[in-house]
């Protein structure tokens, strides 16, 4: 396995900086404010031949266990003691704080191995405090700068006979969606699946502020690994945790609340929004969280519609139950709204959960089992064509403009979510009503309730290369024959073919009257009378 090594220290001094520079990705959240860091965020870092895990920690405050400075404390302290090694950093522009004494003297008792780092100590700038990092007694500091890079490999040197003591982990892969599928026999109806630890089960788990997001993966992990409190908005990064949860490999994320649109103006909010966003995309089903007290707000059903429309398998789960008095009435408006206000999720999971006393998690994790087998869910040529014929019998397709459109023949093309491509004649003109009619029916028939279903209307003439190219139109007629004519005193005979009534026409015989122009009018009036027409003159 690899070493894990902790990045610790006062708040600002670049620790989340440093973080993304070894993971060699923006993941962590920077901005020029202290304390933006709350939780623990692990990633596989790699500097050269050298790989680890890397832990970015929250700031070190000297604050109560009560405040919320002091909870993120505890958090760093807890990440200290499972660190292999702790890469105690300082801002050698501000040089050494008695912050920093205080917090190395904590260090030197905790941790067998800890690495000082100077860092901001590009140019000169930082000559003075790099000196003085010496007088905290924890060995020759490693000079760098984390947001330009500069002394990376002394860090690299450092951490080498380290590496040495442990083996090379390997990498998480990511989640497969989309998955391209060929024809498949009857019976054969779904995707295979199986979870290890090298591919384990992507959940994200979002909502609005203060639902029991954190709440919910501490009570899953059995430990305290996520900072919560009473206080709104305290996640701000998503954060990924691998745990085994009832012996199935999954990889929950963490997402910080996401609140209106409109409310949003600290650039800092922006970007957990955005983070958290991202992390719905790397996930396979999304576990939207309600409160109980004020389900189903507007914004709920915004984030709801989100997961739905990335593609994702959607669970829905209704939180702090333990403190509703009236439950089967509760429940029963629950549903109610459910079926009302997300009619595009119909038939998806959902479940009622206590995530501060444990309580229904149980039936979350077989919901979210079950959410994911649908989601992988594939149908053979021949079903979806006996079912369409089905469809069809039973509610034909409108006729705009007097035209009927005919469903030819459907098929499955992708998994992750179910895929369908129907070919058709005019589907532009196929109301989307009549596409939400064949969606439904397809999740009462083949079991496949709450998850997103894509069908998309083909036309045939799709595969005919020269169906978008233009016929030649002759809006010109060339006056060469006429002169020709006139010259040797000939007659004139026009000539076509007609291909709507597919006949050969010829006019009579005439002499040009030595104007061009008229002439010209005398020949385009013939050839008028027909559709579609040859000149042959």
């Amino acid at each position: 396995m690899t070493f894990t090594v902790a990045l610790v220290g006062r708040p600002n001094v670049g620790k989340s900086t440093l973080f993304n520079r070894l993971v060699g990705r923006r993941l962590a959240l920077v901005d020029d404010q202290p304390g933006v860091t709350r939780d623990l965020r692990e990633g596989d870092a790699k500097i050269g031949p050298v790989k680890f895990t890397a832990i970015d920690t929250a700031g070190l405050e000297e604050a109560t266990d009560e405040s919320l400075q002091g909870r993120m404390r505890m958090l760093t302290e807890r990440a200290v003691d499972m660190a292999d090694v702790c890469i105690f950093m300082m801002d050698a522009r501000a040089g050494v704080l008695p912050a920093d004494r205080v917090f190395a003297e904590i260090l030197r008792k905790k941790s067998a191995r800890v690495i000082l780092v100077a860092n901001k100590a590009e140019g000169n700038a930082g000559e003075v405090g790099f000196f003085d990092a010496f007088s905290l007694g924890l060995g020759e500091p490693v000079r760098l700068s984390g947001e330009h890079g500069e002394g990376m490999i002394d860090l690299q040197h450092v951490l080498m006979p380290i590496a040495k003591e442990f083996d090379e982990d390997k990498d998480i892969l990511e989640p497969e969606i989309d998955i391209d599928i060929e024809d498949l026999d009857d019976e054969d109806t779904g995707l295979e699946i199986t979870y290890s630890s090298d591919r384990p089960l992507q959940i994200s788990i979002i909502g609005r502020p203060n639902a029991g997001k954190s709440t919910l993966i501490n009570q899953i992990l059995g430990h305290e690994r996520m900072l919560t409190g009473p206080e709104a908005g305290i996640t701000r990064d998503s954060i990924s945790i691998n745990h085994d949860w009832a012996d199935v490999p999954m990889r929950l994320w963490d997402t910080a609340g996401i609140r209106k649109k409109a409310k949003v103006q600290e650039k800092l909010e922006k970007l957990s929004v955005s983070d958290g966003l991202r992390a719905v995309k790397f996930s396979e089903v999304v576990v939207v969280l309600l409160d109980a007290a004020i389900p189903f707000e507007q914004q709920d059903l915004r984030i709801a519609d989100l997961a739905e429309r990335e593609g994702r398998a959607v669970v829905v789960a209704v939180n702090k139950w333990d403190l509703e008095n009236e439950k089967q009435e509760k429940l029963k408006d629950i549903r109610e709204k459910f079926t009302r206000l997300l009619p595009q999720l119909r038939g998806a999971p959902l479940v009622t959960i206590s995530a501060k006393t444990g309580r229904g998690l149980d039936r979350l994790h077989s919901a979210i089992l079950s959410a994911h087998k649908v989601w992988n869910k594939r149908l053979s040529t021949s079903q979806c064509n006996r079912w369409l014929m089905d469809m069809t019998d039973a509610h034909p397709p409108p006729a705009p403009g007097g035209r009927r459109i005919r469903l030819r023949y459907m098929t499955q093309v992708k998994a992750r979510p179910p895929s369908f491509v129907v070919m058709c004649s005019h589907p532009e003109l196929l109301p989307t009503s009549y596409n939400r009619y064949l969606v439904n029916g397809l999740r009462e028939d083949f079991s496949m309730p709450g998850t997103p279903i894509r069908i998309f209307m083909r036309s045939q003439s799709d595969k005919n290369p020269y169906a978008d190219k233009k016929e030649k139109k002759v809006t010109k007629l060339k006056s060469g024959f006429l002169r020709i004519a006139q010259e040797t005193n000939s007659k004139i005979m026009l000539a076509g073919i007609d291909f709507s009534t597919k006949c050969i026409h010829l006019s009579e015989l005439f002499h040009p009257t030595g104007d061009k122009d008229e002439d010209l009018a005398t020949v385009q009036n013939y050839f008028n009378k027909f559709k579609r027409c040859i000149f042959l003159i």
